[in-house]
């Protein structure tokens, strides 16, 4: 039996029907997973690359904020209650039971001694929390403290203080840290297609010394500004409480250079009527919203300082090397040239803090002019912060030595005068010399953190460093605390001593770096762990292959060699050239 010839006819058409359907489809998934015509790759990357650039100026704007806030409210609500509590009035009839004299110089010990035993634990808690979460924590610290003055009793200020002391050296460390991390990985986003930077290979040495000298630069520019924000509470609260400098000063007979102690015959009572509780709460919880701001600002806007595999790199090479490795870097004869001049950096501070503002400017202004004086040195600090920048055409010495100049020449005309108490003719020359004090501390602040970010731009050291400088610094803090009843011209006389060997021995350590004489540096040993996949795996980790008794690993798997003796530090270190 013969097949009609038009079935045959209509098998074709089909056939050819599925073809040409086949092909449509091809052509619609081509157009719609193919690269659209008007995409232009390097333009696409630009644009990611510049994102990320405006993130990193993004975190280091969020940690100055951050920074400016949290120091501003602790050294205002720190000030206005040493006040408070300095008036007789004031203690008798609000905690006449409490011994609040006794409680203050409890706080101000757990505040100025705890930080001596820093060195001990801040690399290891930047390291298992992270730098982020560093700085985190010591803000929420921080926020801690405000709180504890809610409810003032022995159980509430005293732990408080000692929590404060515990994270004052973590806090600046990291911070340090955050902003010279934030350079490199500016640095590295404006090289994007650099071979080095592809591979995550060490930058050329020097490459990012641009962006570390902005960055610092912004963020002494905005802390310095602290200083300005903790004068608030008494320049809109307190000094209408305040007696005029004829009561407060009635009794003091000397003062400058001529003074013993912190201000002998101040009054001891300051206030002419009492604040009520509720504004001393509104005050507080003011202050409250700012701390809490400052920990909102590094959680939300303030990125990680490392990639998580950074991270976990950082933390893999043992515990007690990196307990052990801050102490061995002190052997480098770059960073022990340096510890003078990070003792006089917590001299000079709390010194314009205390020393200055108070037996020159309390002696001779009255207690209601403090507040104008420190912000006189805020504001210029923050101001001449900017000069750092000059580091970008001038040598990084002249930053330096410029304002040690400063302070020496303002260090001997204090040491050379004694202001007459109650005599406001002399406002002008007081405010003259914390403007240029402001100067010299700015200079050196920015100054010695561009230089340490300078020297050591191997990202594995630099939590290590910063935590050094800052430990000293505290230790110098502490020194201050202990000689608050030598005469002042001991003490100027000790600064004055300090400046001249920090500037010697700063100069004799840029002399050896010039002449590449040799520098000590511990070898980072090399991360413990094992690698499977994407992820870094412990032996007793429960996502490992056959952990859940699942047959056990494949025979096949190759593993990298366990860490070996090789990997701890060496006994002695080789020496590398500068």
């Amino acid at each position: 039996m013969e097949k009609d010839p038009s079935c045959y006819q209509d098998a074709a058409k089909m056939v050819a029907g599925d073809g040409s359907s086949a092909e449509g489809t091809e052509t619609q998934l081509d157009d719609f997973v193919g690269a659209h015509p008007d995409y232009n790759e390097e333009e696409e990357e630009q644009k990611y690359y510049r994102r990320k650039r405006l993130g990193v100026v993004k975190n280091v704007l969020a940690a100055s904020l951050a920074g400016t806030l949290t120091y501003g409210v602790y050294l205002g609500l720190l000030q206005m209650q040493l006040i408070l509590h300095y008036d007789e009035t004031y203690r008798e009839v609000k905690y006449s039971n409490i011994q609040l004299e006794d409680i203050d110089r409890k706080v101000l010990m757990g505040i100025n001694v705890t930080p001596v035993a820093a060195l001990l634990y801040t690399p290891v808690l930047i390291r298992f929390f992270g730098t982020k979460w560093a700085m985190f924590l010591a803000v929420g610290i921080y926020a801690l403290f405000v709180s504890s003055n809610y409810w003032e009793r022995y159980y509430t200020l005293v732990p408080s203080a000692v929590a404060i002391g515990v994270a004052i050296v973590p806090l600046w460390a990291s911070m340090g840290n955050y902003i010279t991390r934030m350079a490199q990985k500016y640095y590295e986003y404006v090289n994007y297609k650099e071979e080095h930077v592809q591979e995550q290979q060490r930058a050329p040495r020097g490459a990012c010394n641009t962006y570390i000298i902005i960055f610092q630069t912004v963020f002494y520019t905005c802390f310095h500004l602290s200083f300005v924000c903790a004068q608030m509470p008494m320049l809109f609260f307190l000094n209408n409480y305040l007696y005029q400098l004829n009561h407060t000063l009635f009794g003091v007979k000397h003062c400058g250079t001529l003074s013993h102690g912190t201000l002998p015959g101040f009054n001891k009572t300051v206030l002419q009527s009492l604040p009520r509780s509720i504004n001393l709460i509104i005050v507080e919880s003011a202050l409250m919203a700012a701390a809490f701001l400052a920990m909102l600002v590094v959680l939300v806007l303030c990125g990680s300082a490392y990639r998580p595999t950074e991270e976990i790199d950082l933390r893999s090479i043992g515990w007690g090397n990196i307990f052990q490795l801050p102490f061995k870097h002190m052997r480098d004869y770059r960073l022990r040239h340096l510890f003078p001049l990070f003792i006089y950096s917590g001299f000079e501070v709390l010194f314009v803090c205390t020393g200055f503002s108070l037996n020159y400017g309390v002696c001779a202004l009255g207690l209601e002019n403090l507040a104008y004086l420190l912000m006189a040195y805020g504001f210029s600090a923050s101001a001449c912060s900017s000069l750092a920048l000059c580091m970008l055409r001038l040598r990084r010495q002249i930053l330096l030595l410029a304002g040690a100049l400063v302070h020496a020449a303002l260090l001997v005309t204090l040491f050379c005068w004694a202001p007459e108490p109650r005599h406001l003719v002399q406002a002008p020359l007081l405010y003259s010399i914390a403007v240029l004090w402001g100067m010299g501390s700015a200079l050196n602040k920015t100054g010695i953190s561009i230089l340490l970010g300078v020297l050591y731009e191997d990202k594995e050291r630099q939590d290590f460093v910063f935590t050094i400088y800052h430990w000293w610094q505290a230790l110098a803090i502490f020194t201050v605390y202990l000689w608050s009843g030598l005469p002042m011209k001991a003490k100027l006389s000790i600064m004055l001593l300090t400046l001249a060997v920090a500037v010697g021995a700063y100069l004799w350590m840029e002399h050896k770096v010039a002449q590449h004489v040799a520098y000590r540096l511990p070898r980072i040993p090399r991360p413990r762990h094992k690698m499977h996949g994407y992820r870094y795996l412990e032996e007793d980790d429960s996502d490992e292959t056959g952990s859940e008794g699942d047959g056990g690993k494949d025979d096949n798997d190759e593993h990298p060699t366990e860490a070996t003796g090789g990997d701890e530090l060496p006994k002695d270190d080789g020496d590398q050239l500068g």
